[in-house]
């Protein structure tokens, strides 16, 4: 489900819980109409994003040698009808294309959206609509990487989407999903994915540093 786009509300953790309430039903599915038409216009082409522009609050550290460390991956929130949502940017520095992963909801319809804050629902794991729109993005944090590291993370992201079925707000949402990309690459990571996802990659960047690099442990 591609998670429609809208005002951002604070819920935390109480606003999970409320997901399932009617009155956050109606303003889904509200939003969603509103992104249904949106829609009938052209998607804007993929392209890089200067984290200069858009990192909040905290000024990002010196970009590395793109000779030394030619591939990224890149921690986003964005805005969404709800409470946002968190996906992750890869490629390399040298095109402007750029990958996207993030776990949502699969289908159209706002109604998974709703029923998976009981029960997992099917996922979907690329792009979702907005992903690529930087008016609505909330955060984010780059971490750069060498080729050989580069390669490997690519590989596990990949992995990761073929064997994520399912999309759950308790269980298993957004954040936990690129949690797990960040825990491959050895940074440090919240302590809970229950954060709103604009918290959740602030925190991100705020308990590894800031750093933009890192190296991978070697292949046993």
């Amino acid at each position: 489900m591609r998670e429609t786009l809208g005002k951002r509300s604070r819920f935390g953790v109480v606003a999970i819980l409320c997901g399932l309430s009617i009155s956050v039903g109606i303003d889904v599915q509200e939003s969603h109409a509103q992104q249904l038409t949106a829609r009938t216009e052209t998607e804007k082409s993929t392209q890089g994003v200067n984290l200069a522009s858009t990192t909040p609050a905290t000024r990002p550290a010196r970009k590395p040698s793109s000779a030394q460390y030619p591939y990224y991956v890149d921690f986003r929130s964005r805005t969404a009808a709800s409470y946002g949502h968190a996906f992750v940017w890869y490629g390399r520095t040298s095109e402007r294309k750029v990958e996207v992963a993030g776990l949502h909801p699969a289908g159209e319809s706002a109604v998974p959206y709703v029923i998976g804050h009981v029960l997992p629902v099917l996922s979907e794991t690329g792009a979702s609509y907005g992903d690529l729109d930087e008016q609505y993005l909330t955060a984010n944090y780059r971490v750069y990487l060498t080729k050989a590291d580069g390669e490997r993370v690519f590989a596990y992201i990949k992995e990761l989407q073929k064997s994520s079925p399912v999309w759950n707000a308790m269980t298993f949402n957004c954040t936990a999903f690129i949690g797990r990309i960040a825990s491959y690459m050895g940074l440090k990571t919240p302590y809970t994915h229950l954060l709103v996802p604009e918290d959740w990659v602030n925190n991100l960047r705020e308990i590894n540093g800031g750093r933009n690099t890192v190296q991978l442990p070697p292949e046993r």
